[in-house]
């Protein structure tokens, strides 16, 4: 069951790009009764290890910009270990985390829904607002993308989840001019180290599954082929709209637990 349901999730990431820590960390969650902690720990060292194949393909290809991923990586690594302290340090199986941990979870798939069905009218009202200001200077976007660097360590850390959407999104609004490749391509290389280090922490202090990490990539692998060579064949925009009604489900069902 954890190997299909990694299979489900790689597919879904093959043809839409995001989804995986969004809907793996809720899976194990709700449909594997794994503590939320342990959940976590084991996504982030999943998507450490998913991400290094998409990062190789697109350096191949030249769609990496390394000054954006070395800001992010200042303000998110920094964000990171901090948050790590903090949760060594505390008791992550009482009620009282627990309930902060899926509270948290629900939020962030519920802000990730919320990007996947407004993302089209987003950069339909960046465009405008470019067109009636002048664009920031290049300090102002340095320390943004710093900024936000330090938001996605705190928050994917936490939750496993906001480096796909949220970072994307983000970052067209920071660089507009770029290129959507050299856009994802960053954002999946800074996903490496992030979630990385995020993920060892989590196995020093006891939160990762190894025999639950194996299950999924057993089934996400295949998965992820299948989902990129289905994505050109399948209608991408429904498929979006379908994985977000799943997520603000998702995300009711762990607010409300």
């Amino acid at each position: 069951m954890v190997s299909l349901s990694g299979f489900f999730v790689g597919a879904l990431v093959g043809i839409t790009g995001v989804g995986g820590a969004s809907l793996m960390t809720p899976l194990m969650v709700l449909l594997f009764g794994i503590h939320p902690a342990t959940a976590v720990g084991t996504d982030l060292l999943y998507t450490a290890i998913t991400k290094m194949a998409g990062a190789a393909v697109h350096h191949r290809h030249g769609h990496i910009r390394w000054r954006l991923v070395g800001l992010l990586a200042l303000g998110s690594i920094p964000a990171t270990s901090v948050t790590l302290w903090l949760m060594s340090g505390v008791d992550r199986k009482s009620a009282h985390s627990t309930d902060l941990l899926t509270t948290s979870l629900g939020i962030m798939l519920m802000i990730t829904a919320l990007i996947l069905l407004f993302r089209d009218l987003l950069m339909r009202y960046e465009i405008k607002w470019l067109q009636a200001h002048r664009s920031p200077s290049p300090r102002a976007i340095a320390i943004g993308t710093v900024v936000l660097g330090l938001v996605l360590g705190t928050v994917v850390t936490l939750t496993s989840v906001g480096a796909g959407a949220i970072g994307v999104t983000v970052l067209l609004f920071l660089y507009p001019r770029a290129a959507i490749n050299n856009i994802v391509g960053s954002d999946i290389a800074h996903a490496i180290p992030l979630t990385l280090i995020g993920g060892i922490g989590y196995w020093v202090i006891g939160d990762v599954n190894w025999v639950l990490l194996g299950s999924l990539l057993i089934g996400s692998i295949p998965g992820i082929v299948l989902g990129s060579y289905a994505a050109p064949r399948l209608p991408e925009k429904a498929v979006r709209m379908i994985l977000a009604v799943i997520l603000f489900i998702v995300a009711a069902k762990l607010i409300a637990l």
